[in-house]
């Protein structure tokens, strides 16, 4: 198939210089003129998602060649963009930058240069004027692959200092697309790990992004920027789809059984559900997965939800917080990212909750628990009893974890068998004493050698965010294991 989905690249010579503004404001700018706007942001951000999401109504999905390989970029933006007017990619750090000691991998060059997508370039000048031309000439021409169609000046503090920066860029032949002054009323508040989720900040939120599109729409050529979303080359190939993935994926090894129960029989069928392509039977009864949510656990992927739905499981979503039992009939559980330390009381508090998934993964169902969920299932988190699933205690730390991951699966779980290699990412400033338990979940690869994590029945606990899509067979796995648990 071809794709010719409208496109652009926000990009910046540095973090700090107005992507997410810019971004955020564009896709709402233009979704408030009939737009279907599609978001998607570069690596493996969780936050900025969510505000493209509130911005657009539509999933925030990310883009990272790190995390599912290049090869994946454009099927998963395909995927997203399906049925959109136009997209709206926000890169990551600086244009060029990408995962440390690997060149251009997972930069938002290289996801520009996949999407065949034009770039535009926010520049920060609140402290320059005619070297802006200097800036801008050299990120133009360090990669001629990569096409800059455009600039918007961000910060600018007057008539004056507007007139002299767009004096310096005539030399370049880049065009000026917008021009943004300082607005208090966009800022987003930030903390230990970034920006304050949406689901934190309520309405609160959905008045920044509003304000953020004001802005946007104010200062910005909209109709130039379509117009140049509109040159990008079309893409061939077929978009991601998650029941072809798990179809097209190796067959994860059999579910090992859980303590006491039969062996699996050899024989049973496996797979996708019958609604999957080229009429596979199906695996059997869909069985119910809980996800958390809520403002304790924002971080997810939504191609995680499309694969477990496609393997045949009823995903529904419950808040920790509020929720005082695991919804009905639940045969597995995720518990991805988030700020379970800023919420360590309430969570302490629903003790009811806490107990179900005890007792959920004492009887052996399968459990996936990323980073916040790692926290959740300890003993503690300071000072503070958790689930107690886990013999080990978190606690906040003044030290930053953060970078991709090069791992394999040290021990057989509900997720992934012993071997499967993945790469992942790290994002938190909380330890876990010990970071592994006997059975640790993954070996780290890169950019040290160490275990960490946690297997125990059903149980797989750890640190690393893993992207699915990248091995779709875990998704197939760990629904199997519902099925037989």
């Amino acid at each position: 198939m071809v794709s010719s989905v409208p496109r652009l690249v926000i990009a910046a010579p540095s973090s700090g210089s107005g992507k997410t503004t810019v971004a955020t404001g564009l896709m709402a700018a233009l979704s408030a003129r009939g737009f279907a706007v599609s978001p998607h942001k570069v690596g493996p951000d969780y936050i900025d998602p969510g505000y493209h999401a509130l911005a657009t109504g539509r999933a925030g999905r990310n883009l990272d060649a790190y995390l599912c390989g290049p090869e994946l970029v454009a099927p998963l933006f395909a995927h997203g963009a399906g049925g959109c007017d136009i997209a709206v990619v926000e890169g990551v750090m600086g244009l060029y930058d990408g995962a440390a000691g690997e060149g251009e991998l997972a930069s938002t060059a290289q996801v520009a240069k996949s999407l065949r997508a034009p770039v535009v370039l926010v520049v920060d000048a609140s402290s320059q004027s005619r070297s802006v031309a200097a800036l801008v000439h050299g990120f133009v021409s360090w990669d001629p692959q990569v096409r800059v169609g455009g600039v918007i000046l961000n910060k600018v503090a007057s008539d004056r200092h507007e007139g002299l920066l767009r004096e310096a860029l005539e030399s370049v032949g880049v065009p000026v697309l917008g021009v943004l002054r300082r607005a208090a009323q966009v800022e987003t508040p930030s903390r230990h790990l970034g920006l304050v989720p949406v689901a934190e900040r309520g309405s609160v939120a959905v008045e920044a992004v509003s304000a953020m599109a004001a802005q946007v729409a104010a200062g910005c050529d909209l109709s130039a920027l379509v117009a140049l979303a509109r040159s990008a080359g079309a893409l061939t190939g077929a978009a991601w789809d998650a029941g072809e993935a798990l179809v097209s994926s190796p067959p994860p090894p059999l579910p090992f059984p859980s303590p006491g129960a039969a062996p699996p029989d050899p024989h049973r069928p496996c797979g996708p559900r019958p609604r999957t392509p080229d009429g596979l039977e199906g695996a059997g009864r869909a069985v119910r997965v809980a996800v958390a949510g809520g403002s304790a656990f924002t971080f997810s992927y939504a191609e995680h939800a499309e694969l477990l739905s496609a393997a045949g499981a009823e995903v529904v979503t419950f808040d920790p917080l509020r929720d005082e039992e695991l919804p009905e009939g639940t045969a597995g559980l995720v518990v991805g990212g988030g700020f379970p330390e800023v919420y360590a009381a309430e969570l302490s508090a629903n003790e009811a909750l806490r107990k179900a998934v005890a007792e959920l993964a004492l009887s052996g169902a399968p459990v996936a628990a990323e980073c916040a969920g790692l926290l959740y299932l300890c003993r503690e988190l300071d000072g503070l009893p958790m689930c107690g699933v886990l013999d080990a205690s978190a606690r906040m730390s003044e030290r930053l974890t953060l970078g991709y991951r090069d791992a394999v699966a040290v021990s057989d779980s509900a997720l992934a068998g012993a071997g499967t290699r993945m790469r992942g990412h790290e994002f938190h400033r909380t330890v876990v004493e010990p970071g592994a338990g006997k059975e640790p979940a993954w070996g780290m690869r890169a950019p040290e050698r160490r275990v960490e994590g946690f297997v125990q029945r059903g149980v797989h606990a750890s640190y690393l965010h893993t992207h699915w899509a990248s091995e779709p067979g875990v998704a197939r796995r760990f629904v199997e294991r519902c099925r037989t648990s």
